[in-house]
């Protein structure tokens, strides 16, 4: 197991941008012009300044976390093999794509090597580039061959640089669209202390590089900031032009670099239709925006060499759902509310019945089963019947899958995003119903009036985006944890936006008769410099102490392992195990795997489910015939997983294989009525006592604290 020891020592003030003033100019044309002028050169003066500040918080941002990688591994003192072994499971394998592309003997050769692969996936040929979405390890393997840098950075270095660097696209993203939604930069300098603040719960690139998310992430920000920006109003042409310009770009980037964008670009589909069945976002806009999702999706299709899986996504048959019955009901948002209201039922059912018959054909046509496990997945998680799926069953049982910790909350509520975030929450919510009916009455405003005063709501449409997008992604997160990191990032910019409004501070104070001009502006600057000193004052020594820990990595038994492969196998051995120690095995040693963690795959699924049959309690004899229709020349059995504890009874590795090979689990508790004792031990632990019936088809070569390694027998 890998882990980290403590390191020896021996070796503003601004002018508000958002809104006009209320006041009515009655001066002379010469003061008029003056006033003009001067406000302008402010304007430039507060953009030119708040730019400063997104571009210096975001190289921050990527300095704090470089040092906090650097300080938890001593990365730049440890070997080759002990940084390699630092990219766990997933992240290896992503990462061994960038190294063989930079070990290749020309550019052309390593192209060819990843269309054409049969090291991932022994007695297989893949198209790596289709399977997976590695097209970043491409370009960044080329770029470091045909830059001048090879003698002053090491490959690694590029790799890991470019990720940090990403992070400061990512804070500066989620700057501009905290300012862009208040208007004024003091709402996105607070969005980006609180990225940092919340670092555990907003971002885990410093011990993750690879993951896609850390690749995609900052594209989705990027996304966000140019919808929020297209869906100001009063914007010129060209300004629109350029901004769905900038849409897609960033869509595409997305969607290019992780591998679940057809499921955060159906959630985000989803929010844009929302809005637009209530008539809160211009229907040239969103229709616009459906198209660029597609486009950029197919884009992405035809790159990964028509990819299966993205052609039978939900999204793709959704957009094109939406677009269709759009054009079935054409007075969708006219007549009297009930008659209103009725269509809209009538629009969702037709959408909805459109897309799964959509969904459906183009799966049939395609044979389309990859994605099976993560329904299988759903079905089970939200309680719509038990299942002894493997696959679906070990994504159950992995706490990244599982619902949001409620230590979570906590964390978020010691920086008061979280109580901030609910406040506003609040408040946008009640907005937006309110905005709805009206526009569902057909009303030109909805009035409150209160001892004679009059209290008008009203919602941009930016806002309302914002708003219903981090109600879905908040959904999302509270039922997945994997995913919170799309939620708690938007919290950030969602939460400062609201304390920075002029809008909400209006509302409260007109809702409570204190409403003056003045007095909102005091609080809109006043609340948020207040909120920084406090966040500044409880979390500087903390982040100061941070940078200060020094540990290294230390994982001596895999390290040996590492080693021992490459000085005493064949380059052309084929290895059998679990999928994340199978990733750093190809990343460090580039043997033949015979499975992997990318598990987007219906054929590499029940692979793994086999392979893994070596946890299970099978007779020495299958375990040898299955290994060896892979191919497999060595196995390695770890003892973390044969003797588990991680996980509770029901959830281990080897209660997942007992259970859906209709065996009773080991140890105290109840096992379904159905479940039968099987005939062998478990393998892992049987093979160890060296008895004739194992030991003529596996002979242990190697063997430390951690792991077990055998040879299979080559029988005629």
């Amino acid at each position: 197991m890998t882990t980290v020891r403590q390191r020896r020592v021996g070796k503003g003030t601004e002018t508000a941008e958002d809104q006009p003033s209320e006041e009515k100019n009655v001066n002379p044309d010469r003061k008029i012009l003056s006033d003009h002028t001067g406000g302008k050169v402010w304007k430039i003066l507060s953009i030119t300044v708040g730019g400063i500040v997104a571009i210096s918080l975001g190289l921050l941002t990527s300095v704090y976390v470089a040092t906090l990688h650097e300080n938890d591994l001593w990365f730049s003192n440890i070997k080759e093999v002990e940084r390699e072994i630092s990219f766990r499971t997933e992240c290896g394998l992503y990462y061994s794509y960038y190294k063989q592309m930079i070990q290749a003997a020309s550019i052309q050769q390593g192209l060819h090597g990843l269309v054409y692969d049969n090291k991932t996936e022994s007695v297989r040929t893949i198209n790596i580039l289709e399977r997976m979405n590695v097209y970043q390890e491409v370009f960044l393997s080329i770029l470091y061959r045909i830059l001048p840098i090879q003698q002053y950075l090491e490959p690694v270095y590029f790799y890991i640089y470019t990720l940090f660097g990403l992070q400061a696209v990512y804070v500066i993203a989620l700057y501009v669209t905290s300012w862009l939604l208040s208007g004024t930069w003091l709402s996105g300098l607070l969005a980006a202390c609180w990225y940092i603040t919340n670092r555990i719960d907003t971002t885990r690139v410093e011990f993750t590089i690879p993951l896609r998310e850390n690749w995609a992430l900052p594209f989705f920000a990027v996304q966000i900031a140019a919808i929020t920006y297209l869906l100001r109003t009063h914007l010129q042409p060209v300004q629109e032009r350029l901004t769905f310009m900038a849409v897609f770009i960033a869509t595409f980037l997305f969607s290019l670099t992780w591998q679940f964008n057809q499921f955060m670009m159906l959630i985000q589909a989803l929010a844009l239709f929302i809005l637009d069945c209530f008539d809160m976002l211009p229907t040239a806009k969103v229709t616009w925006l459906y198209i660029i999702q597609i486009s950029g999706l197919l884009l992405v299709c035809l790159l990964q060499f028509f990819n299966s899986m993205i052609l039978g996504s939900l999204v793709i048959s959704f957009n094109t759902s939406v677009l269709i019955a759009r054009t079935i009901q054409k007075n969708l948002k006219k007549g009297a509310l009930l008659n209103r209201l009725g269509k809209l039922i009538f629009h969702v059912l037709l959408v909805l019945c459109l897309t799964l018959l959509i969904n459906k054909f183009i799966k049939k046509i395609l044979n389309l089963e990859s994605d099976e496990h993560i329904f299988k997945f759903l079905k089970a998680k939200f309680g719509f019947g038990a299942t002894r799926d493997f696959d679906a069953n070990l994504y159950l049982c992995e706490e990244a899958f599982g619902l949001l910790p409620l230590n979570t909350f906590s964390r978020l509520s010691d920086t008061l995003l979280f109580y901030v975030y609910i406040f506003v929450l609040f408040l946008m919510t009640v907005a937006a119903v309110i905005v709805a009916f009206q526009n569902l009455s057909g009303s030109n405003q909805v009035q409150f009036v209160e001892k004679m005063e009059e209290c008008t709501i009203t919602l941009k449409p930016d806002a309302a985006y914002n708003l219903i997008h981090t109600v879905l992604f908040g959904c999302l997160a509270l039922s997945t944890m994997r995913m919170k990191y799309l939620w708690t990032s938007h919290m950030c910019v969602f939460a400062s936006f609201g304390l920075c409004s002029t809008e909400v501070w209006k509302l409260i104070l007109k809702c409570i008769n204190l409403y003056t001009s003045q007095r909102t502006h005091v609080i809109k600057y006043s609340v948020p410099v207040i909120t920084l000193l406090y966040i500044s004052y409880k979390f500087w020594p903390g982040i100061m102490d941070e940078l200060s820990e020094l540990r290294e990595f230390y994982d001596p038994d895999t390290v040996e392992l590492m080693n021992w492969i490459k000085s005493n196998t064949p380059n052309t051995a084929v290895f059998a195990g679990s999928m994340q120690l199978l990733a750093g095995v190809k990343l460090c040693t580039g043997r033949t795997l015979t499975n992997h963690p990318h598990y987007e795959d219906k054929n590499l699924r029940e692979r793994t489910k086999q392979i893994y049959q070596i946890y299970a309690k099978r007779s020495p004899e299958d375990v040898y015939r299955i290994l060896r229709s892979f191919g497999t020349d060595y196995v390695i059995l770890e003892d973390s997983i044969c003797y588990e504890r991680r996980h509770s009874r029901g959830c281990r590795l080897r209660d997942l294989l007992d259970i859906a090979n209709g065996h009773i689990m080991d140890g105290l508790g109840e096992n379904e009525p159905d479940l039968k004792p099987s005939l062998y031990p478990r393998f892992c632990e049987e093979i160890k006592k060296n008895l004739p019936s194992y030991t003529i088809h596996f002979s242990r070569v190697f063997q430390n604290k951690t792991f077990h390694v055998y040879k299979l027998a080559k029988h005629k």
